[in-house]
Protein backbone atom coordinates (compact mmCIF):
# COMPACT_ATOMS: atom_id res chain seq x y z
CA UNK A 1 0.00 0.00 0.00
CA UNK A 2 3.06 2.30 0.65
CA UNK A 3 4.21 1.76 -2.89
CA UNK A 4 1.35 2.36 -4.46
CA UNK A 5 0.70 5.58 -2.37
CA UNK A 6 4.59 6.87 -2.75
CA UNK A 7 4.36 6.18 -6.88
CA UNK A 8 1.30 8.45 -6.54
CA UNK A 9 3.18 10.98 -5.25
CA UNK A 10 5.62 10.59 -7.68
CA UNK A 11 3.38 10.56 -10.79
CA UNK A 12 1.75 14.06 -9.16
CA UNK A 13 5.28 15.66 -8.77
CA UNK A 14 6.53 14.86 -12.19
CA UNK A 15 2.90 15.85 -14.25
CA UNK A 16 3.18 19.49 -12.27
CA UNK A 17 7.25 19.63 -12.80
CA UNK A 18 6.16 19.43 -16.93
CA UNK A 19 3.00 21.64 -16.95
CA UNK A 20 4.73 24.71 -17.56
CA UNK A 21 6.39 25.40 -20.63
CA UNK A 22 9.59 28.71 -20.75
CA UNK A 23 8.10 29.43 -25.10
CA UNK A 24 6.66 32.93 -25.16
CA UNK A 25 3.12 32.37 -25.58
CA UNK A 26 1.56 32.86 -29.05
CA UNK A 27 -1.06 35.42 -29.46
CA UNK A 28 -4.13 34.18 -31.77
CA UNK A 29 -4.63 37.17 -34.06
CA UNK A 30 -7.89 38.97 -33.84
CA UNK A 31 -10.73 37.86 -36.37
CA UNK A 32 -12.86 40.64 -37.44
CA UNK A 33 -16.26 39.79 -39.31
CA UNK A 34 -16.84 41.59 -42.50
CA UNK A 35 -20.66 42.22 -42.78
CA UNK A 36 -22.09 41.36 -46.47
CA UNK A 37 -24.37 43.03 -48.53
CA UNK A 38 -27.32 40.29 -48.77
CA UNK A 39 -30.77 40.76 -49.03
CA UNK A 40 -32.85 40.21 -46.03
CA UNK A 41 -35.17 37.59 -47.74
CA UNK A 42 -32.44 35.17 -48.21
CA UNK A 43 -32.74 33.79 -45.07
CA UNK A 44 -35.86 32.84 -45.73
CA UNK A 45 -35.71 31.29 -49.48
CA UNK A 46 -34.10 27.57 -48.10
CA UNK A 47 -37.32 26.81 -46.03
CA UNK A 48 -39.52 28.11 -48.30
CA UNK A 49 -38.51 25.89 -51.00
CA UNK A 50 -38.22 23.18 -49.33
CA UNK A 51 -42.13 23.88 -48.04
CA UNK A 52 -43.08 23.88 -51.93
CA UNK A 53 -41.03 20.63 -53.17
CA UNK A 54 -42.58 18.80 -50.03
CA UNK A 55 -46.09 20.04 -50.61
CA UNK A 56 -45.31 19.10 -54.79
CA UNK A 57 -44.67 15.81 -53.26
CA UNK A 58 -47.84 15.68 -51.36
CA UNK A 59 -49.39 15.92 -54.56
CA UNK A 60 -47.69 13.89 -56.99
CA UNK A 61 -48.36 10.90 -54.27
CA UNK A 62 -52.43 11.63 -54.17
Amino acid sequence: MKRIALAAAFSLATTSAFAGNIAEPVMEPEVIAEETSSSAGAGILLPVLAIVLVAAAVAIAD
